[in-house]
């Protein structure tokens, strides 16, 4: 399978042996599928020395906000644009590394059969980048399945992808984002490249391009192939 992708990074690995942990934070923004899915699928990561700093901007953000959240998160699609706007600036201010993984799903012409093979790739497209720079790393994915054996597809991809990285130990868990602050800071990065994408709206995404250091946008014909994954 052919792939063209568009990737900016800032270089700078960190060797393995040497490398402390990180911890890593996963969201996406968008629908899956190439007929009847936004245009773009967008996979963002959050990764810093510390879940405090991911954290804290949101737990500030709840303590102005929370009482008026009915369903006690912070979402960026409910959220008042001028209040998720301050809540990236302030994410912009923390010790954090962004990674994007954007999918062009209008540029796919034969699809996979189960759609959510490009949920899929596209997450392990995000980990690997991540891992090529922070090879100790510890990822909280959103709990984007009820299903046990979905959950066990998506990391059972994630580690095929980044199988051929040196040296590295990777731990991951899919956990519900209503109880970590973490990925609900994943989810308003992702909202903010998906609203550059989607909507040609780049406001939101100039508040966190700073922290930016991958950036990969995968515009590929043929995805038959990841069904076997």
């Amino acid at each position: 399978m052919a792939l063209e992708a568009a990737l900016c990074t800032i270089p700078g690995k960190i060797p393995a042996m040497n490398a402390p942990m990180r911890y890593a934070f996963v969201d996406e923004s968008g629908t899956v599928g190439a007929s009847s899915g936004s245009h773009f699928l967008v996979v963002a990561v959050l990764s810093a020395s510390q879940p405090r700093e991911v954290e804290l901007p949101v737990r500030r953000a709840l303590k102005k906000y929370g009482p008026s959240l009915t369903s006690g998160e912070i979402k960026a699609a409910d959220f008042q644009e001028p209040a998720i706007l301050r809540l990236l600036q302030a994410i912009a201010r923390e010790e954090i590394a962004i990674i994007a993984v954007v999918v062009d799903q209008h540029a796919i012409l034969r699809p996979p059969k189960k759609a959510e093979s490009i949920y899929r790739q596209a997450v392990a497209r995000a980990v690997y980048h991540l891992v090529e720079r922070f090879p100790r790393v510890e990822i909280c994915l959103d709990r984007r399945y009820t299903n046990a054996r979905m959950r066990f597809l998506l990391e059972k991809r994630i580690r095929q992808v980044i199988e051929d990285l040196p040296q590295k130990i990777v731990l991951i868990s899919q956990e519900e984002s209503s109880s970590r602050k973490g990925l609900q800071a994943a989810d308003a990065v992702a909202w903010a490249f998906f609203q550059k994408c989607e909507r040609g709206d780049s406001r939101f995404y100039d508040a966190i391009s700073s922290r930016v250091i991958a950036e990969e946008v995968v515009i590929e014909k043929d995805w038959s192939g990841y069904d076997k994954n």
